[in-house]
């Protein structure tokens, strides 16, 4: 069957945006990684108590401090919080 301009316009329509989307694939790989970093909070950016980047001398120190919580004892942890009392607590039965 030979080909005609018919059929041709038809594989130039599917091939091109086929093409351009695949580029378009890497740029934006390529860009995300930065423009996070620009894009207010409000508009769907990274929200206040997001961790450092990895590779940046701040993510070095905040992984410090994240192991230095991890291996400190329990029993830090929970002198730290207060404790609740027993009287007057919403749970206890009342007789």
């Amino acid at each position: 069957m030979p080909m005609t301009s018919r059929h041709l316009a038809v594989l130039l329509a599917l091939a091109l945006p086929a093409c351009g989307l695949g580029g378009c694939g890497t740029i934006n790989e390529k860009l995300a990684n930065g423009m996070g970093d620009y894009v207010p909070q409000w508009a769907g950016g990274l929200p206040a108590d997001a961790p450092p980047r990895r590779g940046t001398p701040q993510y070095d120190e905040y992984m410090k401090e994240r192991e230095r919580k991890r291996l400190e004892p329990a029993a830090n942890a929970n002198a730290a919080a207060p404790s609740p009392t027993s009287s007057g607590s919403p749970l206890e039965p009342v007789h």
